[in-house]
Order: structure tokens, then sequence, then C-alpha cells
């Protein structure tokens, strides 16, 4: 990171929580204040902790559909494997240790008026504050021959960490020396700005050792993407990138890049320029926010809009959208910015129950890739909000992106600061 000292950027980011602001004493009220939280991502998972850490008068519950957390950042090490799945499974009993009720079932409508959130199972649960953390959804009739079925059977997307990643992992593992991986990366927005970038160097990090003539595509519906510059600089150095023995290949849309149609019975992909054939075949679907969030009337268009300042949404009040569903202006849609996104919202939430006015928000993004072996690279900014265009904007010189050129020793460091921010955004969510 340029104009930005770790020591500084740290302050930053625990700033965000925002504790001297969200030291609020215990509510003193005539009833228990309610808070539901609808996902159990980093932007519910955090919510939910800072809700309880901060006021344990409030009562709050987190409704999440699955048993476990599967960690999407840092699954690309799976495909790799330098990691395993099942290093990035977490408990939710964190949670429930700071009096977080955990139920699992699924949402399936919101009630503005009569403030009450209902599930499949059956259930209905009240609340004075809604937290929606969403993420996102998959506009499955964008590319012709592709749908939910033949990602879950053949094609993975692998976007939501879990039994997708394992497939695609199994089936670049059983692909022939030689063969050819297509990753198909979405248009803007999406949620994780580098991820398609950092998931071919994964691929080809692993292929470099176990089928040095294997090669890697990418298919891409964009003519930039996120640390462009240090990813070919990164491909240059460990994968021959710009040479006729490239490992890598990245092939932008004006350059014929975009998909519009999947011949799965052959693993051909059908573009406006030519088709491309692959052994492994990994499309990345254009986005929408989640399901729940069309469902409860939350979005216009594909995504959430939202008061900047507090989070909650400007369709419906007393509800909050955190993460990659909600429109937030400069902020990338990542894990980080949702961890930030909640963090926000909760301190907005008490202030309300205590009848006084949100504070002026900051938040934080940061987001590592690891390119290679011992090969990091990382982008990190501070946000504030502006008054007079109400759009969240990077404060100048706040952050920055790794240095061009680096030495193999920062490089190599940036790896080991990674796989610590993973940790750490663990922990702070629900830990």
């Amino acid at each position: 990171m340029t104009d930005l000292t770790r020591r500084t950027f740290i302050e930053a980011a625990g700033g965000v929580t925002a504790l001297g602001t969200l030291g609020f004493p215990s509510l003193v009220l005539g009833a228990t204040r309610r808070v539901v939280v609808i996902g159990g991502g980093v932007g519910g998972c955090t919510a939910a902790k800072y809700l309880r850490k901060l006021d344990p008068a409030i009562s709050v519950t987190l409704i999440e559909s699955k048993p476990t957390y599967t960690s999407c950042f840092m699954s690309n090490e799976v495909l790799s494997g330098e990691r395993t799945l099942d290093t990035l499974v977490f408990s939710y009993d964190g949670l429930r240790r700071y009096g977080v009720e955990v139920v699992q079932d699924t949402v399936v409508g919101v009630d503005p008026v009569a403030k009450n959130v209902q599930t499949a199972g059956g259930n209905s649960f009240g609340y004075d504050a809604c937290i929606v953390s969403p993420g996102v959804g998959f506009k499955w009739d964008a590319i012709a021959g592709y749908g939910e079925q033949i990602a879950n059977e053949s094609i993975p997307h692998a976007w939501y960490a879990g039994p997708q990643t394992q497939l695609l992992r199994d089936q670049i593992e059983a692909m022939p020396e030689g063969g050819h991986v297509i990753i198909v990366a979405p248009p803007n927005p999406f949620k994780c700005p580098p991820g398609p970038y950092e998931r071919a160097s994964q691929i080809a990090m692993y292929c470099k050792h176990h089928k040095p003539r294997a090669k890697v595509s990418i298919l891409d519906a964009k003519d930039a993407f996120s640390k462009q510059g240090l990813y070919t600089e990164g491909w240059t150095k460990l994968y021959g990138y710009g040479t006729d023995d490239s490992m890598i290949q990245w092939v932008s849309a004006a350059e014929g890049g975009a998909v519009e149609e999947l011949d799965a019975s052959t693993r051909t992909l059908i573009g406006l320029v030519e088709d491309f054939q692959a052994d492994v075949i990994n499309i990345i679907p254009p986005q929408k926010a989640g399901a729940i969030a069309f469902a409860a009337d939350l979005v216009e268009g594909d995504w959430c809009p939202v008061d900047k300042r507090t989070f909650e949404s400007s369709r419906h009040k007393g509800i909050y959208v955190l993460g990659d569903a909600s429109s937030a202006s400069r902020m990338p849609k990542s894990a980080y910015a949702a961890n930030s996104q909640a963090k926000v919202a909760v301190a907005a939430i008490v202030a309300g129950f205590h009848d006084r006015a949100p504070d002026d928000p900051t938040f934080v993004n940061t987001c590592y890739s690891v390119v290679g072996e011992d090969f990091g690279i990382s982008v990190a900014a501070v946000y504030s909000l502006d008054a007079a265009t109400n759009m969240i904007e990077p404060i100048p010189g706040s952050g920055g992106v790794s240095p061009a050129n680096a030495s193999p020793e920062i490089r190599k460091r940036e790896v080991s600061y990674a796989h610590s921010w993973f940790k750490n955004v663990i922990n702070d969510m629900m830990e």
C-alpha cells in the first residue's frame, strides 16, 4: 500500500468500529428492543456480534439457512491446493456466546409495516430494526445454455464457497496434462472485483507444479479489472505472461472476451468474435442482489438503494441492507466492506434506540490477493460520506495499492499479511 503506513491503516480500520461513538450505556427502555439479522455472512455476523457487544439489552436473532459459515474470501486457495475446504468452515457458536439467537431457516418475506420476518419453516420474528445481508444472486439467463443445475453438476461458478469449490478443484486435478481451463469473468458490478483474476492465478499456481503445459484463459466482459497492473506484473514474473508460452491468457471484451452462449455438451463457449473450448469451464455469471432483497421489495434495478449515512433502506424504514446487495457508491462489493458497513449500521441503530442522530460514518476496505508463491498484492482505502453528494468516497491520500515492482521480500510479506487478515476478519465477525 502506498500513501498509508500499516500502523495508520490499522488505526483507521479499528476506528471504523466507532468504539468511542458506540460506547452507549445499556438501554433503559420499557421493553427489550429486538433486531433480526437476515444472512449469516460477513455483514450479518458482524452486525449481530456488535449489537450484542455494544448493548447486551438488545435481543438479536440471526437467521441463516446453512448450519455453518463457509468463507468465500481465501477460497481460491482451495483451487491451488494451498488449503482445504474445511479450513474455510466456521461455526456460529461464537455468536451464540455473545447471546445471539441463531436460527437455521430460510427467510421468505419481510413485512415492513407489521415489522416481522417470515421463514420457510413457518416462523415469524418481530423486530424493531431488521438488518438484511443477503449477498448476491445470479442472472442465470445472461449466458444462453447456462443455469443453476448445470452450475451444480458440471460447470460450476464456485462464487459461493462450498461444494462447487470442491467440484472445480476436482475437475482441475482430473484434467489431462496440457489441458485448458477457462474462467468467464462477469461485467461490473460484482462480488469481489479481484476474485476472477486471483482465481486464474491460483489455478496457474497449481498447474505450474503439476500440469506445466496447461493453459488458463480468462474471457472477460470488461476491458479492465481491479489491480490489473499488479496482476500482470505477477503473471509475467511467475507464468510467462505476454510470451508465446504464457500459462495465463486474458481476453478483454474488446478482443472478443464477452461470452453469449454455452454448449455444455461440448464444453464450448460461444462469443461475439470466436468460440472457445476447454477441459474445465468456470462461469461466473452477472450478478444482482440476493433473492430475499427482491422478495422484501428492497431493490431498484439489480441492487438495494440505501441511506449511505446509516445503510437504512431507501425503500423501507427500519430495514438496513449491508454488503454486496447494497448500492454503496465507490465501495467495492467485498467482505471487508461488508464488515465496515455493518458497524456503521449498528451505530445508527443503537443511536436511534436512544433517540440520537447517527454520527458521520467512516468506512474502510482492504483486499489481499495471492497471485502465486510468495507473491501477494493488496488494495486499501478509507472512505467518508460526502454530504454534498450523498456519496461514499475514498478519502484522498488514505489508501492505495501495493507498490509496483516491489522487492520479493515485500511480495512475500503481503502473502503473510493476507493470511493474517483472513483470520482477523473471521475473528472480528464471529469470535
